[in-house]
């Protein structure tokens, strides 16, 4: 491994490693998994809005969450203090979940000699009065670009995030995760008529990356953008009619439609649309979705998971042939399969389970203009914003944040109120062009399961889709 996984976080090394390595050891006996999962984050955010700094925060968190497998079953302890003692008491709770059971552990994760991002404290520099005379030099930029903004809120967040992960066979490894994040969101008015728009970007680098004058003045600049285009959008029609989605953060819809249903719980449990479909066609020729948590420094990249398993490229989907799921350690077992290294977690105060990374279709081999112009009538979807999905249905309703009518190829107006609604299963088979010009979004995702989130990366190229259901106002 690379120095730095090898690393204890410098909280964690306060804990009695071989205390802990015994009482782990003692309460795995006989169990099929388990670890402890210790851990020491750092985070800050800043919130400006309405012409002041609205919000400054600053946490510190420190803790451990020990678990012990047994068949489908787990018992899980945790504490923000690491002491032996609580240790001891969290072993206690969660072994009793062996009992009945007589489990043979499974080994320990492969190590891996890489670092996809490098430590650094994001919340150490730049120093804190830069960050917030940057949020206020943000909203004197924006007003001056445009007479019609009456509104800016600008946003700075950064984190680190120290782990160690202890085996039952006395095996660490650590990790260190940063992550930044930069949105800027501006409000226009014209006769009595208000709209919005808003861009971000982030990843595990440092603030300088992202709050360069460049790089922030171009967020500034498309949030602006959409917040005009918005301005002019006329009401969106309803019915069911061919799509075009643009490239990038469109993936979001592929990520929830359809990402979702391919995550190993769901499918060992028969509650997803896609259970029992490995090596059936679920898609149209041409499309392949994989699952990518080792690009360098995105955000939803992870070095190791949550259990301690190196990331690697999945692919889920090949040609429209379904190739297999994203697995934790515990649904691998179950499934008789190998880990993904997608095992993930908010904190130490919860259970790892399987969570996408960053999830995208590949490029396919069509002109993104070739698509467009071949749309006679429809909708051109550029941006999204929320959305709900039935995992088990793969059923979906996004609302669309910029979207334009298109007939005979060429774009007529601005739509607003514009909503998808449709299921990924089907969607997926209504896949008619992929476009050249694969995309991944600028690093601001954020997933939710089960009450956890954490940090994701979506992407797609421009794909023309069939047959979807529009919502109009």
């Amino acid at each position: 491994m690379a120095d730095g996984l090898n690393q204890i976080p410098e909280t964690a090394a306060e804990m009695d490693w071989d205390a802990a390595e015994r009482i782990l050891a003692e309460a795995a006996a006989g169990a099929d998994d388990g670890e402890l999962f210790v851990e020491d984050s750092r985070t800050e955010s800043f919130h400006w809005d309405d012409g002041r700094l609205k919000s400054a925060s600053f946490d510190a968190t420190q803790g451990f969450g020990l678990r012990i497998v047994a068949g489908e079953r787990a018992g899980y302890g945790h504490a923000s203090v690491l002491e032996t003692d609580a240790v001891a008491r969290a072993a206690e709770a969660a072994a009793a979940v062996k009992m009945g059971h007589d489990g043979t552990l499974e080994t320990s994760p492969a190590r891996v000699n890489r670092q996809l991002y490098r430590d650094f404290d994001p919340i150490e520099a730049p120093p804190f009065t830069d960050k917030t005379s940057l949020l206020a030099e943000i909203d004197a930029y924006c007003r001056a670009r445009d007479p019609s903004v009456v509104q800016v809120a600008a946003t700075l967040s950064g984190a680190r995030r120290g782990l160690t992960i202890l085996r039952p066979d006395g095996a660490k490894l650590a990790d260190h995760r940063p992550l930044v994040r930069i949105n800027v969101s501006v409000t226009v008015e014209r006769d009595g008529r208000r709209e919005s728009g808003s861009a971000g970007a982030g990843g595990r680098e440092p603030y300088e990356v992202f709050i360069a004058p460049d790089r922030w003045k171009a967020l500034a600049d498309e949030a602006l953008r959409i917040a005009l285009v918005n301005l002019d959008a006329i009401p969106a029609p309803a019915g069911e009619m061919d799509v075009v989605l643009g490239p990038g953060w469109p993936g979001v819809l592929l990520h929830e439609a359809v990402g979702h249903g391919l995550e190993g719980d769901f499918n060992r449990k028969g509650t997803s649309a896609f259970s029992g479909m490995v090596g059936e066609r679920v898609a149209a020729p041409g499309v392949t979705v994989v699952d990518d948590g080792t690009l360098e420094n995105r955000r939803g990249s992870l070095t190791i998971d949550d259990e301690g398993t190196p990331t690697q490229r999945t692919v889920l989907i090949e040609d429209g042939i379904l190739k297999g799921y994203l697995q934790d350690r515990m649904n691998a077992r179950l499934s008789g399969v190998a880990a993904t290294g997608n095992g993930r977690r908010e904190s130490y105060a919860h259970r790892p389970m399987p969570r996408m990374t960053n999830t995208f279709m590949t490029a396919g081999d069509k002109d993104p203009k070739e698509i467009l112009s071949s749309l006679k009538r429809g909708v051109y979807a550029v941006n999204f914003g929320g959305g709900q999905v039935d995992i088990t249905s793969g059923k979906f309703v996004f609302q669309c944040t910029e979207a334009y009518l298109v007939e005979n190829g060429t774009i007529q107006a601005p739509i607003k109120g514009a909503t998808l609604i449709g299921d990924g299963p089907s969607a997926l088979t209504r896949v008619k062009m992929v476009g050249d010009d694969l995309k991944l979004d600028e690093g601001v995702g954020t997933c939710g399961k089960a009450g956890q989130s954490v940090p994701v990366g979506v992407g797609q190229p421009t794909l023309y889709v069939t047959g979807l259901t529009v919502g109009g106002m």
